[in-house]
C-alpha cells in the first residue's frame, strides 16, 4: 500500500494544473463543443434554426465550389504571408542579434510597434496608404515604377501586405528566442575551419534556428488563416476568406449552423496543415543535415 506522502506526490501535479485545466475547459473546450453541436442543426430560411440534426451543412461546405474557393484562398493567403514573414523575419532577427545593446533595443521596439497598435487603427492606416491616391501609389508614380495608380485596395495583394506588416513581429520573436540560445563560437569555429559564410549559415546556423522558424511559421499561419479585421477592411465584402464568410453567415444571413460549420472546418484544417507541415519540414531538414 503506498504511503500517504507518495499518494500526495502523485496528486500534486493534478492539483497544480487544476486551475489551468478548469480555465481551458470552461473558456475554450466548452465553446468548441457547443459550436460543434450548433453546426449539426438544420436551418431554414423562413423558420430559422430547426430542432433536427443533419450533416447538410458539412456537405454544403465540402461540395459547394463557392466555399471551396474561399478555403483555397484562405490557405494560399496564409501560406504566402508565412513565407514572406520567414524571408523578412529571419534575416531581420540575425541582424538584430548582431547589433549593440542600445541600437538593438531601439530597433526591437520598432519591429514590435505593430503589436502595440489596435488592429482596426493599423488596418485603417494601411487602407489610406494603399488607396488610389495613397502614399504607396504616389511614391511609385514619382519613381517612375508605374504611370497610373495601381489598385491595391480590395485585392488579395493589399491584404497580404497588411498582414505581413503585423505578422513579422511574431516570426522575429520566435526566432529571437531561439537565437539567444546559440553559441556564437560555433559559427566562428565553422569559419575558422575554412567554411565559407554561405555554408556556415546553411549547415551551422540554420539548423539551430529551425525550431524558432517552425514555431514562428505555425503562429503566423494560424493567425493569418483566422484573421478577420484586416481581410474585412482591406479586402472588402467581395474578397471572402474563411473568417469573413463565417461572420457573414452569423450576422448577415443569420445561418448560425453554417457559420459554425465554416469555423470548425477552418479550425480542423488549420490543425491538419500545421501538424502535417511541421512533421514534413522536420523530416526534410533532418534528412538534409544528417545526410
Amino acid at each position: 500500500m503506498p504511503s500517504p506522502s507518495a499518494a500526495r506526490a502523485r496528486r500534486m501535479p493534478w492539483l497544480l494544473s487544476a486551475p489551468a485545466l478548469a480555465v481551458f475547459v470552461s473558456l475554450l473546450l466548452t465553446p468548441l463543443v457547443l459550436t460543434g453541436v450548433l453546426s449539426l442543426y438544420a436551418f431554414d430560411g423562413q423558420r430559422g434554426i430547426l430542432d433536427t440534426y443533419t450533416l447538410a451543412n458539412y456537405i454544403e461546405v465540402f461540395t459547394d465550389t463557392y466555399y471551396l474557393e474561399i478555403f483555397v484562398r484562405t490557405a494560399g493567403m496564409a501560406a504566402v504571408v508565412t513565407l514572406l514573414c520567414v524571408i523578412i523575419g529571419v534575416p531581420e532577427t540575425l541582424i538584430l542579434s548582431r547589433m549593440r545593446g542600445r541600437w538593438r533595443g531601439i530597433f526591437l521596439l520598432i519591429i514590435l510597434a505593430p503589436l502595440l497598435i489596435s488592429v482596426v487603427v493599423r488596418t485603417l492606416g494601411w487602407s489610406i496608404l494603399l488607396g488610389t491616391n495613397g502614399l504607396v501609389n504616389q511614391i511609385m508614380m514619382f519613381l517612375g515604377i508605374t504611370d497610373e495608380p495601381v489598385r491595391m485596395m480590395f485585392t488579395l495583394t493589399g491584404v497580404i501586405v497588411a498582414l505581413v506588416h503585423v505578422m513579422v513581429p511574431f516570426m522575429v520573436l520566435s526566432v529571437w528566442a531561439t537565437i539567444q540560445k546559440l553559441d556564437p563560437q560555433v559559427e566562428q569555429a565553422g569559419l575558422s575551419l575554412g567554411a565559407p559564410p554561405r555554408t556556415t549559415f546553411f549547415r551551422v546556423i540554420l539548423p539551430q534556428l529551425l525550431p524558432g522558424i517552425l514555431s514562428g511559421s505555425i503562429i503566423v499561419f494560424a493567425l493569418t488563416a483566422s484573421a478577420f479585421a484586416t481581410p474585412a477592411l482591406i479586402g472588402g465584402r467581395r474578397l471572402k476568406v474563411a473568417a469573413t464568410a463565417a461572420y457573414d453567415e452569423f450576422l448577415s444571413t443569420l445561418n448560425w449552423p453554417l457559420g459554425a460549420t465554416i469555423a470548425l472546418v477552418l479550425l480542423v484544417a488549420n490543425i491538419i496543415v500545421i501538424v502535417g507541415c511541421n512533421r514534413w519540414v522536420e523530416r526534410r531538414f533532418r534528412s538534409v543535415f544528417e545526410g
